[in-house]
């Protein structure tokens, strides 16, 4: 990207530490429209910003480990200047951020736009899910590609199509659903000539997208191999789908069974499992939504042991209970399904002090949006709801409310945990400390008609969001065109796979084997 902005921003704004650089009836136009969102030059009435020189003035400036005030001027997608009084001409937007925060835009590690699952796809594809990204504050995110069949190459085709309408930046993990020699040998085109530097592995979803622990091991060993860091989503499949059964057995088919057949234990099982075969491969693991008490203390004995382990926790789970799962209301209801399941009250506000203390590392949201007609495909067992939930939106609102406004982290933390540790693409964001947000399917830019933070209220808007140069949110209205994101590469090799060869070659030394034996005589 040359000297583009996100480039400008990793000198000016941070000193970063990258993790993920280690993450219809109507026209498609009218939907835009009707959706509240701008298209290029469309008679939507948002046309794009004609100039390309911006100036922020009076802000505080943000990045993970300093803040500051001071103005910030923009020109051509280069941050030209950050200083006190800047002047320029009359040709440059000028932003009053008197008393607002100016930050990198956020980066969402954990999304699934346009994803068939569940005899059914997500309603929100790459169009429509960034512009609902960029509303919030989120300028870049990272998808998870599917393999086809099992071909890792065919689920790459099929993601670069699903994203050419793309209007933000973003990145792809790859799931892996099998394992041969053709796979262990995409695996090295993907990282090599693809841009992918993370793969996942599903220890749930029996039957479809589950492995077992052989192939997880193969798994490791060849993201070692290729400096790729290793993903689980840790639940006892197995134990699941045992689970499932007993909750029809006792006639339990509606949404509460769907957490009731997956309790934390369960996630808390498998998060171990997958740390303890990490720490047999010696190889970096990142731990998905994790969203209960059991699995976050598994990854703190690890840390503390020192191993390379990483926690993502969502927004959903930090600030939500599963009270919604026993609301009469199926529609109500069902819109919480998502695995591992939403737990009771008291695991949101630990996971809230696990990512305080830096036992978990950065929120995501596992963005996964499906409406209420998909999802009474279950209405009468719980098994076939798709799961999945909202969030690409309302993470930074969220967050830095729940977080921040709380006093739990601090405004340079909270550009860590949504931005820096996910990786050093970002662009930037005016947040307003004293405007309030309410959170509403009827506002939201989401394709779906609920939202799980429905009535949600709090301190801490995003009011601007600048990509790519441009301004693309600005008093309530999205700027934006399918197409014009990029898609970015993210190398091998992150700062967790350092020192690693060191440790095995300790390792080997510490063997004192093989045993030279002397033959005995006769």
């Amino acid at each position: 990207m040359g000297s583009s902005l996100r480039a400008q921003i990793i000198v000016y704004f941070t000193s970063l530490v990258v993790l993920l650089s280690i993450f219809l009836p109507v026209s498609e136009s009218s939907q835009f429209c009707e959706a509240g969102i701008g298209y290029g030059d469309s008679d939507c009435g948002f046309p794009s910003s004609s100039s390309s020189k911006i100036l922020i003035k009076g802000g505080t400036v943000v990045n993970a480990h300093h803040q500051e005030i001071a103005d910030v001027y923009v020109e051509d997608g280069i941050i030209v200047a950050v200083k006190p009084n800047i002047k320029v001409g009359d040709d440059v937007i000028v932003l009053d951020a008197t008393e607002k925060f100016v930050m990198p835009g956020g980066i969402d590690p954990h999304t699934h736009l346009a994803f068939d699952f569940m005899g059914t796809q997500t309603v929100d594809d790459f169009f429509i899910g960034q512009a609902a990204a960029l509303a919030g504050g989120t300028t870049m995110h990272i998808d998870f590609v599917i393999p086809v069949n099992g071909s890792l190459s065919a689920g790459y085709e099929a993601y670069t199509e699903k994203a050419k309408k793309s209007c933000m930046d973003y990145g792809f993990h790859m799931a892996i659903t099998k394992w041969d020699e053709i796979v262990s040998r995409e695996m090295e085109i993907m990282v090599k000539e693809k841009g992918i530097n993370s793969f996942k592995f599903f220890l749930a979803y029996k039957g479809d997208l589950m492995i077992n622990d052989e192939l997880l091991l193969e798994g490791f060993k060849k993201c070692k191999s290729l400096g790729a860091l290793a993903m689980v989503h840790a639940e006892n499949g197995d134990a699941v789908f045992e689970g499932q059964k007993r909750m029809i057995e006792l006639g339990i088919t509606g949404p509460e069974g769907h957490a009731l057949s997956r309790p934390a234990v369960l996630e808390g099982e498998a998060t171990a499992r997958a740390i303890r075969l990490a720490s047999f491969m010696n190889t970096p693991l990142y731990v998905v939504h994790v969203m209960s008490i059991d699995a976050m203390e598994e990854i703190a004995k690890a840390r503390e042991k020192g191993q390379r382990v990483i926690g993502e926790p969502v927004v959903s789970g930090l600030v939500l209970d599963d009270s919604g799962l026993w609301d009469p209301d199926f529609k109500t209801a069902a819109k919480f399904v998502m695995s591992p399941p939403i737990r009771a009250s008291g695991h949101g506000k630990a996971l809230q002090a696990a990512l305080s203390t830096g036992v978990l590392q950065l929120v995501g949201t596992d963005h996964c949006g499906f409406n209420s007609a998909q999802k009474a495909l279950g209405i009468d067992d719980f098994r076939k709801i798709p799961n999945g939930v909202n969030g690409i939106e309302e993470r930074m609102h969220l967050v830095w409310d729940t977080m921040v406004e709380s006093g739990q982290i601090s405004a340079t933390d909270y550009v860590r945990l949504t931005s820096t540790e996910s990786g050093s693409d970002a662009d930037i964001i005016i947040l307003n400390p004293n405007s309030s947000f309410e959170i509403s399917a009827s506002s939201h830019h989401s394709r779906s008609d609920t939202n799980v933070f429905e009535g949600k209220r709090g301190k801490g808007k995003v009011e601007v969001t600048i990509a790519r140069g441009k301004v693309v949110w600005e008093n309530g209205e999205l700027k934006v065109a399918p197409g014009s994101g990029e898609y970015i590469d993210m190398p091998p090799f992150s700062y967790l796979f350092n020192g690693i060869d060191k440790e095995d070659a300790k390792y080997l030394s510490s063997l004192q084997a093989p045993v030279k034996r002397f033959k005995a005589t006769t």
